[in-house]
């Protein structure tokens, strides 16, 4: 649903028809998150302070602007992964376009175990996504119950 490492930044859950983008998240997890929250901060920290005075201000004492927030998905849940790199479709044998169904790998403790299931059966980890994919949630009424994935099905990059 939201990896561990994600406990600790502000979430809520996707929404049916949401539009969203893989983003890395200070804890250097990659999740989910909204494309208008993650362009919020991009804009924000695009920003040039106007002088010299400002910018040593700012720099003791930064502005305080709301982080970006993880959006969670339950297990089960139906997306569309968008703009898949070409080094993902040789890995996962899929197309730039993929329907997935999220899961999770396991319930272990401190480890990434959010993930999203390809029709043929390949698993891949949150963490292999490029920053700013783009996924849209189909469907959040399918629940799966979480078991052990087969070790011949996960593929990480090593």
């Amino acid at each position: 649903m939201c990896d561990y490492s994600l406990m600790g930044v502000p979430n809520r859950l996707a929404t049916e028809h949401e539009d969203l983008v893989a983003h890395r998240f200070p804890t250097g997890s990659m999740g989910l998150a909204s494309p208008s929250d993650v362009k919020r901060i991009a804009r924000s920290a695009g920003s040039r302070p106007r002088g010299f005075w400002v910018a040593v201000k700012e720099f003791f004492n930064p502005p305080e602007q709301a982080p970006v927030a993880a959006v969670c998905i339950p297990p089960g849940a139906r997306l569309w992964l968008r703009d898949i790199p070409e080094r993902l479709q040789s890995a996962f044998d899929v197309a730039v376009q993929e329907e997935v169904v999220f899961t999770q790998t396991g319930a272990m403790v401190n480890t990434y175990r959010d993930a999203v299931r390809f029709s043929n059966g390949m698993t891949m980890r949150l963490q292999e996504l490029r920053e700013g994919q783009r996924v849209r949630v189909l469907d959040l009424s399918l629940a799966e119950p979480i078991e052990p994935l087969q070790e011949e099905n996960l593929a990480f990059r090593r």
